[in-house]
């Protein structure tokens, strides 16, 4: 399939059809909720697998929203007669939004999918036909995946980065690859500019549509590669991005493949943030990252940071070469059609790893700060387990410890007072019987659910700090509890309340 094959857009130059439609869809209930109740949670969870035919089952009937899910989600023509009574048909046809098909029906010319915001907000999300859910590869269209100029819908990934972004006032926001516009609808919510880029202009556009449907202000949209079209004098206080960080043998996929080799174009993004950043200002990345053979894939990611840039990386999950080669074969659709041509691309994404001496490549999430701090700190870890979503407020909260950390040294550590954060509990492993545990744990139920191994007097300071007492008070209290120098019990504990300080297990109290 070609680009030309690509379904025309509606306009953008119509705010007041865009309007309209949005009043009517919303007085039908076809939104997040609205859907859910209509659907039911198992052909709902089905549409983010790319199984349509529950939710077809399910809207066989001829109310208003089932008859706008047909149309908008699940790319069935509808009767014009029909349809006509709750939409504003002749607008949506004239502005695009529609076409006729046949004698007597219309169909939809791009995807529409209801998103709930994360404070109630009803947003819609615009996507190529066949785009809404899953991925171009699941799209049920034949020969989608080929479409270079496709856009594709929310995601997994998508959701992810909305997440774990900071969400606070600022005056200007960079969302670099904009693709159907999710990260800009966000940060149109608390930011008082937001700019958009994308190499692919049908992106733009199809930004333009998702801000104008979902009642959000529009956005400054540029086109090119990430910060190609962003001044040198430009600067930001939010820069995020979802960027084609598909690690593959070239560039098939304007949507996933950044046309660089290996993880360069993810590497590029990351250095490049540093000098359009606003002091104090965030940029947060989704990634992929190599495990070369002979290399610490946390040095690795080190020497991305640039200069004058705390950072927090935190590595979700690691494939093989062979499971990382099959997922992305499988969502280009690669293994629906010829299997000699597909154990043909297959052989060539091993070649290409072969050659870079790659044994893996890590997945997960990048985040810088700007500081005038002398030593930026650049945190590097590994926590693949669940996490509590959405996790921007604790991504903030933890470079304000970060700030905590670096501003007070061990005496001064010592002479603060600290409180132990809600929802962390203590577990004993050991045998039983045992007359003491073989190790203590303490556990998040908030945030990252962290969980760390402490000693017997971690456990009982961590356990004693409500804000009342000094650090260096409650160890001195331990030390006479377990017969322990206490000058030695306060040299040695200090590293170990910085790290639960740092973890978020304990917090300043003043």
């Amino acid at each position: 399939m070609s680009n030309a094959t690509l379904s025309p857009l509606p306009s953008v130059d119509r705010p007041d059809v865009a309007a309209r439609l949005r009043e009517a869809l919303l007085a039908a209930s076809f939104t997040a909720d609205g859907l859910l109740e209509l659907l039911g949670a198992p052909a709902y969870a089905a549409l983010a697998r790319s199984e349509t035919v529950p939710a077809l089952r399910a809207t066989r009937g001829d109310t208003p929203l089932e008859t706008l899910v047909r149309l908008f989600l699940l790319q069935q023509p509808v009767p014009h007669a029909r349809v006509e009574e709750f939409l504003p048909v002749r607008a949506c046809v004239e502005s695009g939004w529609l076409v006729p098909t046949g004698e007597s029906e219309v169909a939809a010319t791009v995807d529409v999918r209801p998103y709930g915001g994360p404070d109630g907000e009803d947003w819609f999300i615009i996507s190529d036909l066949g785009c809404a859910v899953g991925g171009a590869g699941g799209s049920g269209s034949e020969g989608r995946q080929a479409d270079t100029a496709v856009v594709l819908g929310v995601g997994g990934a998508s959701t992810t980065l909305a997440g774990i972004t900071v969400r606070t006032p600022v005056s200007a926001a960079l969302d670099l690859g904009t693709g159907s516009g999710i990260q800009a609808l966000h940060a149109a919510q608390h930011a008082t500019r937001v700019t958009a880029t994308d190499l692919n202009p049908r992106a733009l556009h199809i930004t333009a549509l998702t801000l104008a449907l979902s009642g959000a202000p529009a956005a400054d949209l540029r086109e090119g590669s990430l910060f190609e079209p962003v001044r040198d004098d430009e600067k930001y206080d939010l820069i995020v991005s979802n960027p084609p960080f598909v690690i593959s043998p070239g560039a098939r996929l304007t949507y996933r493949d950044g046309g660089m080799g290996g993880d360069d174009l993810c590497r590029s993004l990351v250095q490049g943030a540093g000098e359009r950043l606003s002091e104090g200002g965030f940029a947060q990345f989704l990634a992929n990252w190599q495990h070369v053979e002979g290399e610490n894939w946390q040095d690795r990611l080190r020497s991305w940071v640039p200069r004058g840039c705390d950072a927090w990386i935190v590595q979700r999950e690691v494939q093989d070469v062979t499971q990382y080669a099959e997922l992305w074969l499988r969502d280009a659709g690669d293994h629906r059609g010829d299997l000699a041509e597909y154990q043909a691309h297959y052989d060539t994404w091993l070649d290409e790893f072969e050659a870079r001496k790659v044994k893996a490549v890590g997945f997960g999430w990048i985040t810088l700060r700007r500081t005038t701090a002398a030593e930026p700190v650049i945190t590097v870890e590994e926590w693949p387990h669940p996490v509590e979503q959405p996790l921007g407020d604790a991504v903030l909260a933890h470079f304000g410890r970060l700030d905590y950390l670096r501003a007070h040294d061990d005496a001064a550590l010592l002479a603060g007072r600290f409180r132990l954060v809600t929802e962390v509990v203590q577990e004993q492993v050991g045998l039983p019987g045992a007359e003491d545990p073989e190790h203590v744990v303490l556990r998040q139920h908030r945030g990252m659910r962290r969980a760390t191994k402490v000693d017997t007097v971690g456990a009982g300071f961590a356990g004693v700090c409500d804000g009342s007492l000094s650090a260096g008070r409650i160890l001195d209290a331990i030390a006479q509890l377990v017969g322990e120098d206490p000058v030695l019990l306060r040299d040695r504990t200090p590293a170990q309340i910085r790290l639960l300080v740092e973890q978020g297990f304990l917090e300043p109290a003043e």
